[in-house]
């Protein structure tokens, strides 16, 4: 834990926790409040939105549940203020968490389409509210609701409250943003699948975020009610809050805890400046003109452009020192069998790429797929690994049958897969990259071990040099060693590798073909799919052909080479020949 960080809330909150002392007037605790209950709802919006990639367009129907919770509490049953807040907390963190547990498990709600739902949840949340008892119409007043005397006076009680919950969601945005947790949310946030079939739980990791989201910002309204003492739905639910979080998250920056706090200050500062010029419109114009500019020139925003200056100037620290892994431990003899695919089948919209696959795999065996394009080599693959669930069928590994369960648990029992494509996380440096399984995958390690078993592996690739690098910046050779090296930083029994040769030059297959008998010796179990028949014959044991999601052919691989129905669907009477 960074400890410049600990004493910059220490300070934080004893320098503004005594402005009280000062007994300004009372419009500067009242702004000061409006400012750290806007940093409140930008940082919380962004523990969901920022880190994951879930961008919500629904934050004031959580901010407006806390409102009316307390407003009800407090205004119509006669509850002690302060003794509404954990309820202003607790009723939005339940409804996000209900709604996530049912939008988060279809994958085709992601992106403008979860934005667009959330948003029609604050209207569908506002009509209720409107129609019922707990509005009806005329709204909520709370002027009777005694404030307690936290402070000297009531705006520094109000500045008091909404100092501490700013401290309290920044103090929760850096934890998470440093913790497992945080890791997690930003592989979803770049690739989701990939994120799932390397270990995340992802549901899991949406749902606690999602509730965090909601929760703080619950807080955050159930101090406002009080604070305006009058609530009404059309004043509570508009696209005000939503927007506002969103321009201020972006504008600080949302890849860093503390960017929607410097966004939320500015633009608080700025529209309360165009207001009290009689300037209001113009202040929005400007915001819209500033947000534009920050996009296109400052797409980290103006924190993130702030550290990376700050890291131009400062010097590198030491990469973390590169920590040999324990050797894969075996749970069986060699050649007993590690996995077992019974019947597989598996149909997309009536297309049938797999047709009742059976397959063993053998410890400590380089067991290759082979066929032509499209006949389910990558299919299996992606049944083997969780990302698909196959139509019928089971997929035993070490006793335990995988078919129904999430990919994250496929990697957490041992499974690790690279793909035909390589697919890092686009934001995540190499190093990240590769520390991310260590995390998650069998071995499960905290992240200072993780990093230095992930130099281990980039250097076993070599990699080590290009560790701070982003995955944009390496060519297609670098990048499919980057996929072996994650692969492998999982301490996997089982590595999967799909067309890893593909796009390579003669010498970079020979690297790659090296480094592939040295995972088999290292104890891994693997599973080789490849056109390069070169490399086949030269590494693998035993051999399966698939076409057309059938087997056609299982055994040595020189024989099965020879095989009639193999020559004629996928080699051709030329290599044959050859």
């Amino acid at each position: 834990m960074n400890r410049k960080i600990i004493a910059g809330f220490i300070i934080a909150a004893v320098l503004l926790g005594a402005l009280p002392l000062l007994k300004l007037p009372a419009f500067y605790e009242s702004f000061l409040y409006l400012v750290f209950s806007w940093v409140v709802l930008a940082t919380s919006w962004n523990i969901l939105s920022g880190y994951s990639g879930y961008f919500s367009f629904g934050h004031g129907a959580f901010f407006g549940l806390g409102i009316y919770t307390t407003a009800v509490l407090a205004g119509k049953f006669g509850w002690p203020f302060l003794w509404t807040l954990p309820l202003a907390a607790v009723v939005p963190a339940l409804f996000g968490l209900g709604l996530g547990a049912v939008v988060f498990r279809v994958p085709r709600l992601r992106g403008e389409l979860f934005a667009l739902l959330t948003l029609a949840v604050t209207f569908v949340i506002a009509t209720i509210i409107l129609n019922t008892p707990i509005d009806g119409g005329p709204g909520v007043y709370l002027s009777a609701v005694p404030v307690p005397a936290i402070g000297p006076s009531p705006s520094a009680t109000f500045y008091l409250l909404a100092l501490a919950l700013a401290l309290i969601t920044l103090w929760a945005a850096y934890q998470i943003y440093c913790s497992k947790l945080g890791a997690g949310l930003f592989a979803i946030h770049d690739d989701e699948d990939v994120a799932e079939v390397q270990g995340v739980p992802t549901l899991r990791y949406k749902l606690a975020a999602f509730g965090i989201s909601c929760g703080l910002a619950g807080v955050a309204g159930g101090i406002h009610a009080v604070f305006i003492s009058y609530v009404t739905v059309g004043e509570v639910f508009n696209i005000v809050v939503p927007l506002n979080v969103v321009l201020m998250s972006v504008l600080g920056g949302s890849r860093h805890w503390f960017g929607p706090a410097v966004g939320a200050t500015a633009i608080t500062a700025l529209l309360y400046a165009f207001t009290a010029g009689d300037y209001a419109v113009a202040g929005r114009a400007a915001v819209g003109v500033i947000l534009i500019l920050v996009i296109l020139f400052m797409p980290d925003g103006l924190f993130g452009q702030f550290l990376k200056r700050i890291k131009r100037w400062r010097k590198l620290p030491p990469l973390p020192v590169a920590s040999a892994p324990a050797v894969i431990s075996a749970r069986g003899k060699e050649g007993e069998v590690l996995l077992r695919a019974e019947g597989i089948f598996k149909a997309f919209s009536g297309v049938q790429a797999l047709a009742g696959v059976d397959l063993e795999l053998r410890r400590g065996e380089i067991f290759g797929l082979v066929g032509p394009n499209g006949s389910g080599k990558s299919t299996m693959v992606n049944v083997i690994s969780g990302f698909y669930k196959p139509t019928a069928g089971r997929i035993i590994f070490e006793g335990a049958d995988l078919a129904s369960l999430p990919a994250h648990r496929a990697a957490q029992a041992g499974i690790a897969r690279t793909y035909q494509i390589p697919r890092p996380f686009k934001q995540l440096t190499v190093l990240e990259n590769a520390t991310l399984p260590g995390m998650f995958g069998t071995a499960r390690l905290t992240r200072q071990v993780a990093e230095r078993q992930a130099m281990y592996w980039l250097e076993f690739v070599g990699l080590a040099e290009r560790a701070r690098a982003l995955p944009t910046e390496l060519n297609l050779h670098q990048r499919k060693f980057l996929e072996l090296a994650r692969a492998l930083a999982s301490a996997p029994r089982l590595v999967l590798l799909d067309e890893v040769l593909a796009g390579l030059t003669p010498s970079e297959i020979n690297n790659a073909v090296t480094l592939v008998r040295e995972i088999r010796n290292r104890g891994a179990t693997i599973m080789f799919i490849e056109h390069n028949m070169r490399a086949v014959l030269e590494l693998t044991d035993r051999l399966m052909v698939l076409n057309y999601g059938k087997v056609i052919a299982s055994g040595a691989p020189r024989e099965v080479m020879r095989e009639p129905e193999v020559v004629s669907a996928y080699l051709g009477s030329d290599y044959v020949q050859q």
